[in-house]
């Protein structure tokens, strides 16, 4: 199904950590988000529920001469229904696009 969000799954984010910390606040919606004082993880409390987040830094992906930063990013949803879970993501991602068309 396009536009379906599992319950959990994984991609690669094309852009570096500081860029992703950037972002996150404003792609979350206004829910509440817990960065973890290690790094590299975090919470969202989304109706009643948690969407725990977890990334690390890849290598780069290079193309001719230019090489572009990728974190691979987890995403796990525990307790947040389908609909609040598709709603959540689908502002996520068009808040996370950048450039192109």
């Amino acid at each position: 199904m396009i536009g379906h969000y599992a319950a959990a799954f994984e991609r690669d984010q094309g852009c570096t950590e500081a860029e992703w910390l950037a972002w996150l606040p404003g792609a979350v919606r206004g829910h509440a988000l817990t960065l973890t004082a290690s790094g590299g993880a975090a919470r969202v409390d989304i109706d009643g529920g948690v969407l725990d987040l977890a990334w690390h830094p890849l290598p780069p992906r290079q193309i001719a001469l230019v090489r572009l930063p990728r974190l691979a990013i987890g995403f796990r949803f525990t307790e947040v229904d389908e609909d609040a879970r598709q709603r959540f993501m689908r502002y996520f991602d068009l808040y996370m696009q950048r450039g192109g068309g």
